[in-house]
């Protein structure tokens, strides 16, 4: 959810800015050649996942929705255009007035996306769509590579809660992106507060080195840390000695301490002898955390110790080695003329080098084999086949400039957990390989 959702006052700043100034001088010189208005449908899609990647997530959904509701040309943002000499007076008299009063459809937030998957279309004038370009697929690149990443944690992790713990290792603003993006990829929490504050994450957070640090014995400050936050706590046990600590810590909060949490060393050897003395001590109960530079292999790796969660911070908010998807947005149709009734006709990028596009207004359906098992992505113009028309992906986002499909952040969260479980097993694995889905394209008639 946002702020909105919260009850909370909000000042949404102008998202109109965050795009290239190409965009603007296309639009600059469409009006002055009369086709801006010719209606354009664009496709937002990519050739390829990340190397060894076996499927994608969709991520960024509603931060897309938002953006668009709030490209608005103010009087400060034209005035800045003025001065630079972008654009020039007609053109900015258009975006004085510009509201985006086209269609958005796409696959709805924590759907797996395959390459080509045309994980969202925009249709309006082109002059309208243009000017998105750039907005969406920053949130979406990002976003989809955090998600994506969280999602390979989340296998990895077998049902153990995941925390994500990376504000400190991005940029402010992209900290609070990464932490929804986890969160709809299987994170169960986040220590980011701005996260929990615009989007209702669950946040927590106990102490650092600096807290035990800061006092003159290791139990003077678990003994202040218990007074405070209670029994229940997590305590920091690898500042000094981990056995020493862990034998103070329960000393401190008795058997009935939460969780311990190791920050560092060997984490397979020092989680089961942390285990074992837990136990020996009468905290049979107290559960153990694991930090220190996570990643989905080292969460696998430690798939049969004794851990009971894990806080992950720099892999995740990378995109564990892959901070982008690689999404493009391609122009696929458009009209021969201005006349809103005019036909659509296919339009395609022809280079060479691997980045050619496929024209067309496309749908997307996910092919089941008999056990209702994922088996193909299909994509296609045209008709939808009737054996594929309660298998659609694409679901309406915007209807006539209009958000008609917000919606809280946990559905989201669950209908991803969904989209993986109905993918073939092999969608789970860690070693590289193909997409678990391949992407079967059925052509129609070249005008659409």
């Amino acid at each position: 959810m946002n702020t909105a959702d919260l009850g909370l006052p909000v000042d949404v700043p102008s998202t109109a800015l965050f795009t290239d100034q190409y965009e603007l001088t296309m639009l600059r010189a469409a009006l002055a050649g009369g086709t801006a208005e010719r209606r354009s449908v664009f496709e937002v899609f990519t050739r390829r996942l990340p190397s060894g990647r076996r499927y994608g997530v969709v991520a960024g959904t509603g931060r897309v929705l938002d953006a668009v509701e709030n490209f608005r040309f103010d009087a400060p943002v034209l005035a800045f255009l003025r001065e630079r000499g972008i654009v020039d007076e007609e053109t900015l008299g258009w975006l004085a007035d510009y509201r985006f009063t086209g269609d958005i459809w796409g696959y709805p937030e924590g759907e797996v996306y395959f390459p080509g998957s045309p994980v969202m279309r925009v249709e309006g004038s082109f002059a309208e769509c243009v000017l998105l370009e750039t907005v969406i697929l920053s949130i979406l690149n990002h976003d989809s590579a955090i998600a994506a990443a969280a999602s390979r944690m989340a296998s990895a992790a077998g049902g153990r809660p995941l925390i994500e713990m990376g504000a400190r290792r991005t940029h402010e603003l992209a900290a609070v992106a990464a932490a929804r993006a986890a969160y709809v990829g299987g994170f169960a929490t986040t220590s980011d507060l701005a996260a929990g504050f615009r989007y209702g994450i669950p946040t927590v957070g106990t102490s650092a080195h600096a807290f035990t640090l800061l006092h003159d014995k290791e139990r003077d400050a678990f003994r202040a840390q218990v007074d405070s936050l209670g029994r229940d706590t997590t305590l920091l046990v690898d500042t000094y000695d981990v056995a020493a600590a862990v034998r103070t810590a329960v000393e401190v909060a008795g058997p009935e301490l939460g969780a311990v949490r190791i920050d560092s060393g060997d984490l397979l050897l020092v989680a089961h002898r942390v285990r074992q003395q837990l136990d020996e001590l009468g905290a049979t109960g107290t559960r153990i955390v694991v930090t220190s530079d996570l990643d989905e292999y080292a969460i696998a790796s430690l798939a049969a110790s004794p851990v009971d969660a894990y806080g992950v911070g720099t892999q995740l908010v990378t995109g564990s080695g892959h901070p982008t998807c690689s999404m493009v947005y391609k122009l696929v149709a458009r009209a021969d003329t201005a006349d809103p009734a005019a036909p659509l006709v296919p339009v395609a990028k022809k280079s060479s080098g691997g980045k050619s596009s496929r024209g067309g207004r496309k749908w997307a359906a996910r092919r089941l084999d008999a056990a209702g098992v994922a088996e193909a992505e299909i994509v296609g113009t045209g008709p939808v086949p009737a054996a594929l028309a309660d298998r659609q992906l694409l679901v309406p986002l915007v209807r006539g400039g209009r958000v008609v499909a917000r919606e809280p952040l946990d559905v989201a969260r669950d209908r991803h957990i969904a989209a993986r479980a109905g993918l073939p097993l092999s969608a789970t694995q860690l070693s590289r390989g193909e997409p678990v889905l391949p992407t079967e394209y059925v052509h129609a008639p070249e005008t659409v």
